[in-house]
């Protein structure tokens, strides 16, 4: 097949779409990527890339096309004047291109908006649409804070209602978003797949290099991923301060987001700088080395009906790697944990519950052996990504053939 993706983000940003489209190319597809210029999560432009320079390169036997964007900033009017960049000089370039593509999809993280630019080529070239939908809109928003009776969340709503509905199937990473998706968006259900992510391959081998900065004496609890004001990370820090006395416990947080400086003033405030320690943004190929000192995992998210209805593609990596996961959230991940049997958890920001469980995992001590085992299993099962890129060829061959 010939596929054209569109997606805002694409390497050298970190997203699992990277690893999709190299995957579709070794099995004999034709993939290109329409992408903005790479520059989050900082808002500044990945070194070697400009608006004159790199608008086009192979990335992996993938042919990436990118346009021109305002980079993101740190408030709302910076945010959406990258978002609204993305949406006019991408469908610019839609217009442009080749028109003999099989299939267009879309791998849509925040904003639903950049779905656009492809539901334009569908229509110039009457071709076919897949959505991936890692972020339900305008849920995604209204989390950070949007009233749902403002007029921009029912701007929002009925912007969202006309995209999902321009997709001619929509996959879904969470079997929540599925009911959301019929009940809010008012979609059809025949037309929605449950499809859950997976782990990149390099989680599934446990020969690797160790990171040596972290100490195997000790019980390393690891969160790793977007430090956002979605994903509560001021949980895992209050509840380090509960534990504080423990000196053994040692608290690993990986990774940068919007929230990340509010967690650092926060852990000086609190005098937890010994005991939990910031890692900075890190490449795909150095999260194992972390992963294998870690004695559990850490995710928790904002106690939000529609935010639980999220399954990060954390947790995928997590059990991918056969460890235990330790979780303040609710729903869906909560779900996953406890069908698993590959961990424990308490509701979302409960952050004197969080202490509470790890407090119960670290004396016992063989539980991590189990948990961990049950963790791998149920991966094996449900989250492979040999069953991933089964249903995705197989969505893309059959609206081919429509």
């Amino acid at each position: 097949m010939k596929i054209l993706v569109v997606c805002q983000y694409y390497y050298p940003e970190q997203f699992r779409i990277n690893d999709i489209c190299e995957t579709l190319v070794s099995e004999g597809h034709d993939v290109t990527v329409l992408t903005g210029l790479p520059n989050y999560p900082k808002g500044k432009l990945y070194r070697g890339y400009s608006w004159f320079r790199k608008r086009a390169e192979i990335v992996g036997g993938v042919k990436v096309k990118r346009v021109p964007i305002f980079t993101r900033g740190k408030n709302y009017p910076k945010l959406a004047l990258n978002y609204l960049s993305f949406i006019v000089a991408a469908s610019i370039k839609a217009i442009f291109l080749e028109k003999d593509y099989d299939v267009v999809y879309v791998y849509q993280l925040s904003p639903v908006t950049m779905a656009i630019p492809a539901i334009l080529y569908k229509k110039i070239n009457k071709t076919k649409l897949a959505l991936y939908c890692l972020d339900i809109w305008p849920e995604s928003i209204a989390a950070a804070g949007i009233d749902h009776s403002s007029f921009m969340y029912r701007y929002l709503l009925e912007l969202s209602r006309k995209i999902y509905k321009s997709a001619d199937v929509i996959s879904v990473t969470s079997q929540s978003f599925m009911n959301y998706l019929t009940d809010v968006i008012g979609l059809d259900n025949n037309h929605l797949i449950y499809q859950p992510q997976y782990a990149e391959e390099l989680f599934l081998s446990r020969n690797l290099e160790h990171d040596k900065s972290i100490n195997n004496l000790e019980m390393n609890l690891v969160f790793a991923g977007n430090i956002g004001e979605m994903q509560s990370v001021d949980t895992i820090i209050r509840a380090a301060h509960e534990l504080r006395d423990i000196k053994t416990i040692k608290w690993h947080i990986i990774g940068d987001g919007s929230a990340k400086l509010k967690c650092e003033e926060l852990v000086n405030e609190l005098k937890l700088n010994e005991i939990v320690i910031f890692y900075g943004k890190r490449s795909v190929e150095e999260m194992p080395g972390f992963y294998s000192k870690a004695s559990a995992f850490l995710v928790t998210l904002n106690k939000n009906e529609n935010i639980s209805r999220t399954l990060p593609g954390k947790v995928q990596s997590y059990m991918a790697f056969g460890k235990p996961i330790i979780g303040a959230i609710d729903g869906e991940t909560r779900r996953v944990i406890l069908e698993s049997g590959c961990g424990l958890c308490c509701e979302a920001e409960n952050y004197k519950g969080l202490a509470d469980i790890i407090r119960e995992f670290i004396w016992e001590p063989t539980m991590i052996v189990e948990y961990g085992e049950k963790s791998r299993i149920y991966y094996e099962r449900n989250f492979s990504k040999q069953n991933f890129m089964n249903s995705l060829i197989h969505q893309l061959n059959k609206l081919t053939k429509r």
